[in-house]
C-alpha cells in the first residue's frame, strides 16, 4: 500500500489524516493506532465526571470512512526502513509509503525507586480507568509530581472527597510550565481545598501502604499515581537512523532527516530560527503541527510558526498561557473582572501572555493577546495594564497605525 502512512492515532496523527483530505490529497491514507479504541482526546481524561472517565472521540468511525481513511487500530509499528520506504507493523504486515508521518506522541516517564511498579501511570484511557475505578471517597491518593497533570488530577479527586497528597522533588509546584505568579495562586487554592504537599523531597521507595520520601518520612496512601512527566516516543525513529534529540528532530517544515518522513506532535522537536530544536506538549500544538505537516506532505512548503498555547482547569479556575513566558521577561499585570492577566516583554517586544480566572472568563483576552503577539504589535506597558482600555481597541488602533 503506497500513499501516506501515519504512525500514531492521537490528536496529531488523526488531525493530519483529515487535513490531508482537506488539502486535496486523493491517494490512500492509512492511520495506525496502538490503542483498541477510535481516536480520542487526552485532556478530558483528567476531568472525570461523577467518577466516570470521559472518552471524547476525535472522530467517529463513519467520519473516517467518509474521508477514505483506513484506520488500523490496536497495532504499532515494529520496524521502519527509510531506505525502502516501508513500515512493518506489530502483526507482521508490511506497509509501503509515498510519505510517512511519525505522530508517535510520548510515553510516561518512569520512576526508578524500589516498588515503582506499584504506582499507576496517567496517560491513556486505560490508565485513567485504572485510577478512577479504584478511587473511593474517604480513601487517600498520593500523586507523585506537581506538574499540570498531577495538579489537575488532585483537583478532581478533592471534588470526590478523596484525601490527596502531592509529592514533588522541586521546592514549588508547577515550576516548569506555569508563570510564578499563577503557580503560587494555584498552589494556594490547592492548600485551601485540603491538598497536602510534600515539596523539595524525592521518592525513596513505594510500598503497599504508601510512599517513603527521601527524608525517611512516609506518606500513607491507598492508591499511588505517578505524574512525573513524559518522554518523546523516539524508539522507532532512532532504530531507523533518523536524527533525534529531545524528540524526533525536524526542520521548520516538520521534515525529519529522512526526505520522505515527517514528524508532528509530542514526539517532534522542531528547528528554531535562532538555532536549536524545541518540543511542545499541548493539544493545540499537536493539531497545528499536524495541519502544517499534512499540507507539506501534500505538496506545500509551509513553515511551522504557530504560537505555543495551553490551558489547565483546576477546581473552578482556568489557566491559559500563550507564548513562552520566561523568568527574565519584563512582566505587566492587568486586573479584570474575570481574573488576572500578565503580559511578558522581551527587549520591548510582546512575546507571551497568561491569565488565571474563573472558568473560561479570560479566553477572549488571551486570544486577543495572541493576535497582538502574532502581529508583532507591542502596546505600551501602561496601556496593557489599564483595565479600562479594551484589548480589542488596542489591536484596532495598532493596526490602523
Amino acid at each position: 500500500m503506497d500513499g501516506i502512512v501515519i504512525i500514531g492515532a492521537g490528536e496529531s496523527g488523526t488531525q493530519a489524516a483529515f487535513a490531508l483530505r482537506e488539502a486535496g490529497y486523493s491517494r490512500p491514507v492509512t492511520l495506525v493506532g496502538a490503542e483498541p479504541h477510535l481516536p480520542y482526546e487526552r485532556p478530558p481524561l483528567s476531568k472525570a465526571v461523577d467518577g466516570a472517565v470521559q472518552m471524547k472521540l476525535i472522530c467517529a468511525a463513519d467520519a473516517l470512512d467518509a474521508a477514505g481513511i483506513t484506520y488500523l487500530k490496536g497495532l504499532s509499528a515494529a520496524k521502519l526502513d527509510a531506505a525502502t520506504a516501508t513500515v512493518t507493523l506489530s502483526d507482521g504486515r508490511l506497509l509501503r509509503y509515498e510519505k510517512l508521518l511519525l505522530a508517535t506522541g510520548a510515553r510516561p516517564r518512569r520512576l526508578a525507586c524500589p516498588g515503582a511498579k506499584r504506582a499507576l501511570d496517567f496517560r491513556t484511557h486505560a490508565d485513567a480507568e485504572a485510577i478512577f475505578s479504584n478511587v473511593i471517597p474517604g480513601h487517600s491518593v498520593a500523586i507523585i509530581g506537581a506538574g499540570l497533570i498531577g495538579m489537575e488530577l488532585a483537583a478532581v479527586l478533592r471534588g470526590m472527597d478523596v484525601a490527596v497528597s502531592v509529592i514533588e522533588a522541586a521546592p514549588k509546584p508547577l515550576g516548569r510550565a506555569v508563570p510564578a505568579r499563577f503557580a503560587e495562586k494555584l498552589h494556594a487554592r490547592h492548600d485551601a481545598e485540603g491538598v497536602r504537599f510534600h515539596l523539595d523531597r524525592g521518592v525513596a521507595a513505594i510500598g503497599n501502604d504508601g510512599v517513603t520520601l527521601s527524608d525517611g518520612s512516609v506518606v500513607p496512601a491507598d492508591l499511588i499515581v505517578s505524574a512525573i512527566g513524559v518522554l518523546p516516543e523516539t524508539a522507532l525513529a532512532e532504530a531507523a537512523g533518523l536524527a533525534t534529540g529531545n524528540g524526533i528532530l525536524t526542520d521548520r517544515r516538520l521534515r525529519t532527516s529522512a526526505p520522505k518522513i515527517y514528524a508532528a506532535g509530542d514526539c517532534a522537536a522542531v528547528a528554531q530560527p535562532g538555532g536549536g530544536h524545541v518540543r511542545y506538549e499541548s493539544w493545540r500544538n499537536a493539531r497545528a503541527q499536524a495541519e502544517t505537516a499534512a499540507r507539506n506532505m501534500a505538496g506545500a512548503a509551509e513553515t511551522f510558526t504557530a504560537i505555543p498555547w495551553f490551558w489547565s482547569d483546576q477546581y473552578d479556575l482556568g489557566l491559559q498561557v500563550a507564548g513562552l513566558p520566561q523568568p527574565g521577561h519584563q512582566t505587566v499585570p492587568r486586573a479584570t473582572v474575570a481574573g488576572e492577566l500578565e503580559f511578558y516583554f522581551d527587549e520591548g517586544r510582546l512575546v507571551a501572555a497568561a491569565g488565571l480566572g474563573i472558568g473560561n472568563g479570560l479566553a477572549k483576552d488571551i486570544k486577543l493577546a495572541e493576535i497582538l503577539i502574532a502581529a508583532g504589535i507591542s502596546p505600551a506597558a501602561a496601556e496593557l495594564s489599564d483595565p479600562g482600555l479594551n484589548l480589542k481597541t488596542l489591536l484596532k488602533s495598532a493596526r490602523a497605525a
